[in-house]
């Protein structure tokens, strides 16, 4: 049951991504940034947290989750390092997210040989 939850929820976050893409004249850019953003202040005033606890991968796999990771490990740092705990913390909590995109981006274009649109 926990695999449709998740399938639902993030699903749903997708679809909600999507609907703002085809309903406004954001860019698919604006879009991502607008779901780390929203993830972030959801978990600045508590809200994500419980909800992504009960919703499971659905939450904090798509970008509201990473926005959120973001946010814990800023608010971590702050507690830690003070001031320099602000740039320090979002790097130090989401970096091995981050890297594992990287590596297995490039892994993936080594395998399937990118091309270029024409």
């Amino acid at each position: 049951m926990d695999y449709v939850k998740a399938f639902l929820i993030g699903g749903i976050i997708c679809a909600l991504a999507q609907i703002l893409m085809d309903k406004t004249k954001m860019m698919p850019g604006r879009v991502m940034v607008t779901l780390v953003v929203t993830g972030t202040i959801l978990g600045a005033i508590g809200i994500y947290e419980p909800f992504a606890k009960w919703a499971g991968a659905g939450a904090t796999v798509p970008l509201l989750g990473f926005g959120n990771t973001l946010w814990k490990g800023v608010k971590e740092g702050l507690q830690q390092d003070g001031f320099l705990g602000v740039f320090k913390g979002g790097f130090t909590s989401s970096a091995v997210g981050i890297s594992g995109a990287l590596i297995f981006g490039y892994l993936g274009s080594l395998i399937f040989k990118p091309k270029m649109k024409d």
